[in-house]
């Protein structure tokens, strides 16, 4: 994957929770803070989809523990992961107000398991309502967020990117 590349013509997508991930084949991870450096490389591990909403399709709802909401802004704060070109807005909202996302968050879950999940997941949380998987919930809940938020360069937040990771620097 080219860093920034546009992700497909239409940015609207739609996955059942918990089944396998393959909207991008390779994951990629941008610095936050400079934004000239990143990663890429194929995934040795599954990647599993949490919260890909749709307008018009049903989804699970009910409250989530306000620790796991807190936890989930806080890592999509250090974790940049597949940032595309294209935008895709909340099209469960009113199109003057729905909010944009253009990346995911991975979470590691159990052994070679990742969580695949857009940016947009804690809007889908806060303002539809929506109720990740309690499996999802639980892995965001053991991720030790100092640890990622102190990652810095060539570093990056999550636990499991391989040693021969293609990396671009500046």
């Amino acid at each position: 994957m080219v860093f920034g590349e546009r992700c497909g013509d239409d940015a609207r997508v739609f996955y059942e929770d918990l089944t396998k991930y393959d909207y991008q084949v390779e994951d990629s991870f941008t610095d936050r803070e400079s934004g000239f450096y990143g990663l890429s490389y194929r995934p040795a591990y599954i990647r599993v989809n949490v919260g890909w909403l749709e307008a018009g399709r049903p989804y699970p709802t009910g409250p989530v523990p306000a620790a796991f909401t807190e936890k989930l802004k806080a890592l999509q704060a250090v974790q940049w992961m597949n940032v595309c070109l294209g935008l895709h807005e909340c099209d469960l909202c009113p199109p003057d107000d729905a909010p944009e996302g253009n990346g995911e968050v991975r979470v590691p879950g159990p052994p070679e398991i990742a969580y695949a999940a857009p940016f947009l997941v804690t809007h889908y949380i806060t303002a539809h309502g929506y109720r990740p998987p309690q499996v999802f919930i639980d892995a965001v809940l053991a991720v030790d967020l100092d640890a990622w938020a102190a990652a810095r360069w060539p570093e990056v937040p999550f636990p499991w990117v391989p040693d021969d990771a293609e990396r671009m620097e500046e």
